[in-house]
């Protein structure tokens, strides 16, 4: 049966490339003469993002993000990388994935965590923050926000850290480039002064840790707050590799294997 004559087929626009026989474009360039080998990887996923090709001070923020949370590679969920490696030398695949899904929610949620609610709070705040100077300011937001959050018994994301009881050595260093590079934004700010007031609503003193610090710059960078996540994992990837990599020059996947199974302490569940 012929179609009628009006007859449309169906289009899926897409902005980000396309391919033939002979070429590959992406974002408007043909990708191997005008990309490959001139654009690096964090620029990349960030013009991606962005549709729009990222300022050098841009790209030195993000990559900083990157490499500071490239130990989440390398902490508890290499474990599980590391195991399923053991079970399945032929699938690298497989054991990137189990470490890159292992206790996502617990360190790669943290930057998307603090994030979102440092964001929920400039939002709400919008043409009405304080200025870049005005430390008091800051610091008078920061209590409103600790204090909701104390009501409401719920935890401020980006405090606390298991090993960096001080300070996590990332946080001042990332400050820092972000102010270099003129990208210290109000999610920064106000992130800086919660670690300067919560002592006063929690009766104790927090590191503000990497995790937070790095979703309140990828805030500031204007990134999609649902994608900070993605920006984690992403980071996450070149730990896991390495540890994958670790276990192929000195293997200890078998060790650990035996260390949690002899350890394990086996109940029955309670009936219904």
């Amino acid at each position: 049966m012929k179609h009628p004559s009006n007859h449309q087929p169906s289009r899926y626009p897409t902005s980000l490339g396309t391919s033939d026989a002979s070429s590959i474009t992406l974002l408007g360039h043909d990708l191997a003469d005008e990309l490959m080998g001139k654009v690096g990887f964090g620029e990349l996923a960030l013009w991606l993002v962005t549709q729009r090709r990222p300022e050098p001070g841009e790209v030195r923020v993000f990559e900083a993000v990157l490499v500071a949370l490239a130990d989440h590679g390398f902490t508890p969920t290499a474990i599980a990388a590391r195991l399923t490696y053991l079970s399945a030398p032929d699938s690298v695949q497989g054991a990137l994935a189990a470490g890159l899904l292992g206790g996502g929610s617990r360190f790669l949620g943290v930057t998307e965590d603090c994030g979102a609610f440092l964001h929920e709070v400039v939002a709400a705040r919008e043409g009405r923050l304080p200025g870049d100077t005005d430390v008091a300011g800051w610091d008078e937001l920061a209590l409103e926000t600790v204090r909701a959050l104390r009501a409401d018994r719920r935890l401020v994301p980006g405090l606390g850290h298991p090993v960096h009881k001080v300070q996590d050595p990332r946080t001042p260093v990332l400050l820092r480039i972000a102010e270099e590079n003129g990208l210290k934004g109000p999610h920064l700010r106000l992130f800086e002064a919660v670690g300067r007031v919560h002592p006063q609503i929690l009766g104790r003193t927090l590191p503000l840790n990497g995790a937070g610090v790095c979703g309140a710059a990828l805030a500031d960078l204007g990134l999609p707050i649902g994608l900070l996540r993605g920006f984690a994992l992403l980071a996450r990837a070149a730990g896991l590799l390495g540890h994958l990599a670790e276990e192929q020059r000195s293997p200890l996947g078998m060790d650990l294997y035996m260390s949690v199974d002899r350890n394990a302490e086996y109940v029955t569940p309670p009936r219904d």
